[in-house]
């Protein structure tokens, strides 16, 4: 049982990691991130300590350095085998060791190795890692500091006692015996609006009067109950920019650090007009994890809904706004997965009833998070023609084998965009995102306060809506200077989306000291042109962030390609290794090695191995250590915990006894039966055409009576026109701030009357706001 008093492990040992102390660098879109962990050996014998700690999917680890007393070591950067060799020789000949290495199956977790600290010694370790910020549906930009290390959920067969693989050690969140504290310095071409947080935060401090510098820090006390996430806020931020970085002086020139690196960021406007046109057509899959931990609420506190209650809600809103004409299918996965039909059918009002049903009964039950079986069998239905196929992926978790996943979805690219969403803290980045990116979709994030629906219907937005396509980049500069690109070339940018693309520039020009770049691409059948200026001659000394987030682009595509070719094309994981150690970034080929000679002599007493636990959220926001594991009480639990643990290790956290059975671990827990929102009892009771039948259920909705409702209707006005008028009118008057969740299902509603050619809208827009008390105007209505 975990028993966490003091400073002690789930074995009841010393912990040796003191405090974490972070800070951020932010330029623009791009941040270094710089974290300090201290240790300190307290026990009688000589120690190793392990920690496995996440990071952000796109993050590239570019520095790692130890202190020992007044003497630091800064480790470089090697193939993995022979940094792992180098580091087990120092161990046995007493010297210290600190090896740092990226997860064989997930990019975005990292084990850390301090190695031989004597009793009684203090050490620091120092580790960078350079990203690019997300931008949100608001324009803001997230950076994620993930606190949260989640049960990576390991497919059955597949091979979990391989070297690189992971171990994790894991407390309740709020009990995690070491410290966290972080500030920020942000700086930016434009002015800084204002930086927010799901955790408190010091005030926000200005640097200098244009407001383009700021400091900004997390405050005291925070208890690793969530992933740390900073929103910022710039002014002008669809201007795009091209920032160019000067080469490392020690570097070999026509070496990737030797020559200048160009970013350019493009974060396209899109035209009223142009978010108003929707498309008819698509193969809509929502793919919706069903696993044990489905059941885990959607945030701590009291009142907060499950996960899966979340989902449902999120479907019935998704299949309320699809349009008519488009084809539909809902999968669930788990340890196994579940269509609700054979094959996509079309969206009509009988095969959307019948969904709806089923989403009603659509229960956390199904074991495990296994992704890539579902997908398989999506990937071999043939696609609908003039049917675009549109993926829609829902997890909160984590997958043992991310790396194969992303590889399929990469092989499919062409047939599919993928739309994902991380639920809860901890939900893995390297996978949500990388499956967005490699399937030119979009990656939404829900955590903290955050609700799923709004974050789906902008996806939906995203996917009937025109994207930036037919997109070309051509750089323009002058003789002698050739330009290499870096990142692969770009696909598609929906709507509130950024791209960054990244650019070697090789050789000098006598003269011209100025180089440009011309993007050209098409929005809703429209050209549209920009052409930047940029310096090849650039300010010196800037960190190397744009060269390092160049080089992990790079090192990505190349490590995509050779797991491709199942490491049959020659010369790649060489290039790989090669670049990884030149950049000083890390790749799954490589691993940072210190080691520090010391004296010479060889360390006294038996080396213990020390575990640093992770925090991990508690299943159901409670401790599962407190729980009772009776034969009554252990149904309800087994289904939660089996997605977390395997059977050996779910009994015994529920304490099971010797009755024990298999069926346990198969019976579905137990609902609780919420109020429902009136807004969602109102879109329910829409038609898939996109009207409303004057009913009881609908009087209720409105808190009126069926006779209240009926009496005010003009005359010569159909019963289902003035029940759809009085649906519209409720919406803008009374759910104005709900407003994301629903446009689509007022876009529809608007489209039926229109195609009922009703003379007298105007009079029944005047009655319906009588009966309801409203002032909506008939043109918010889109009438």
């Amino acid at each position: 049982m975990v028993n966490c008093c003091g400073l002690v492990t789930v074995k009841n040992e010393p912990v040796p990691l003191k405090s974490i102390a972070v800070e951020v660098s932010v330029q623009g879109h791009v941040a270094t991130v710089s974290s300090t962990l201290q240790y300190e050996n307290q026990e009688q014998s000589p120690l190793e300590a392990i920690f496995v700690f996440p990071l952000p999917g796109e993050a590239a680890v570019c520095r790692f350095s130890a202190k020992i007393g007044q003497i630091e070591v800064v480790a470089e950067v090697q193939e993995k085998q022979k940094a792992q060799e180098q580091y087990d020789d120092a161990l046995s000949s007493g010297q210290q060791a600190f090896l740092l290495e990226e997860s064989d199956e997930s990019p975005d977790v990292f084990k850390l190795s301090v190695g031989s600290l004597p009793p009684g010694e203090k050490a620091s370790v120092s580790l960078d890692y350079v990203t690019e910020l997300a931008v949100q549906a608001d324009d803001g930009l997230r950076l994620c500091l993930p606190a949260v290390l989640n049960p990576h959920y390991q497919p059955q067969g597949s091979d979990s006692g391989s070297g690189g693989s992971a171990q994790v050690s894991s407390v309740p969140a709020g009990s995690v015996p070491y410290s966290l504290s972080l500030s920020a310095h942000v700086s930016s071409p434009h002015p800084i609006s204002r930086v927010e947080s799901n955790c408190p935060l010091d005030p926000l401090n200005y640097l200098n009067t244009e407001k383009t510098q700021a400091t900004v820090s997390l405050a005291a006390g925070h208890q690793f109950d969530r992933d740390v996430e900073l929103l910022l806020y710039y002014q002008d931020t669809h201007q795009p920019t091209a920032i160019v970085e000067a080469a490392q002086a020690s570097a070999k020139p026509g070496s990737l650090m030797g020559d200048p690196v160009v970013m350019l960021s493009l974060y396209p406007e899109f035209p009223k007009d142009v978010m108003s046109s929707m498309t008819s057509h698509g193969e809509f899959l929502f793919v919706v994890d069903r696993s044990g931990s489905m059941e885990c609420p959607m945030h701590l506190g009291s009142g907060s809904q499950d996960r899966i209650g979340s989902a449902r809600d999120t479907l019935l809103l998704l299949l309320k706004s699809l349009p008519m004409g488009c084809y539909f299918n809902i999968i669930g996965f788990g340890s196994s997965y579940e269509s609700f039909f054979s094959k996509s059918v079309e969206y009509s009002q009988k095969t959307m009833d019948e969904a709806l049903q089923k989403v009603k009964e659509m229960r956390a039950d199904l074991g495990g998070t296994e992704i890539l079986q579902p997908l398989k069998h999506i990937y071999s239905q043939p696609c609908l023609p003039d049917q675009p196929r549109q993926l829609f992926l829902f997890t909160d978790g984590e997958v043992g084998n991310t790396k194969e996943v992303l590889d399929l979805v990469k092989t499919n690219a062409g047939s599919h965009r993928c739309f994902s969403f991380g639920i809860g803290e901890g939900a893995s980045t390297a996978l949500i995102s990388g499956v967005a990116k490699q399937a030119t979709g979009h990656a939404q994030f829900i955590t903290g306060q955050d609700r799923m629906q709004p974050k789906a219907m902008q996806s939906l937005r995203f996917a009937l809506q025109p994207a930036v396509v037919d997109i070309s980049v051509k750089w323009n500069v002058p003789k002698g200077v050739s330009v290499t690109p870096l990142s692969p070339p770009l696909r598609v940018v929906f709507q509130g989306q950024r791209a960054i693309l990244y650019a070697q520039l090789t050789g000098e020009s006598s003269g011209d000291t100025e180089g440009s770049v011309t993007v050209k691409y098409s929005l809703a059948k429209q050209p549209v042109e920009n052409q930047l200026s940029f310096s090849l001659k650039p300010a010196e000394d800037t960190g190397m962030t744009v060269h390092r987030l160049g080089a992990r682009t790079l090192i990505q595509s190349l490590e995509v390609e050779e797991r491709e070719q199942d490491g049959e094309k020659e010369g790649v994981k060489e290039k790989v290794i090669e670049l990884s150690v030149q950049s000083g970034v890390s790749s799954a080929f490589t691993a940072f090695i210190a080691v520090h000679k010391g004296d010479g002599e060889a360390l006294q007493g038996q080396l213990l191995r020390r575990q640093v636990p992770t925090p991990m959220l508690n299943i159901r926001g409670c401790s599962l250590t407190g729980m009772s594991a009776k034969k009554k009480a252990k149904g309800s639990l087994a289904s939660r915990v089996k997605g977390f643990f395997s059977k050996q290790r779910a009994c015994e956290v529920l304490e099971c006894d010797e009755d024990c059975d298999e069926e346990d671990f198969d019976s579905p827990a137990p609902t609780s039966k919420p109020v429902r929102d009136p807004l969602l009892q109102l879109i329910s009771l829409q038609k898939a055409s996109g009207s409303w039948v004057l009913e009881a259920a609908l009087a209720e909705v409105l808190a009126k009576t069926e006779e209240e409702v009926a009496k005010p209707k003009p005359a010569q006005v159909d019963q289902e026109v003035w029940a759809t008028v009085l649906a519209l009118v409720w919406l803008y008057g009374f759910k104005t701030e709900a407003q994301e969740d629903w446009q689509f299902v007022a876009m529809k509603a608007v489209s039926w009357i229109q195609a009922q050619k009703v003379a007298s809208v105007s009079e029944c827009v005047q009655a319906g706001n009588t009966l309801l008390g409203y002032q909506v105007q008939k043109n918010t209505l889109g009438l």
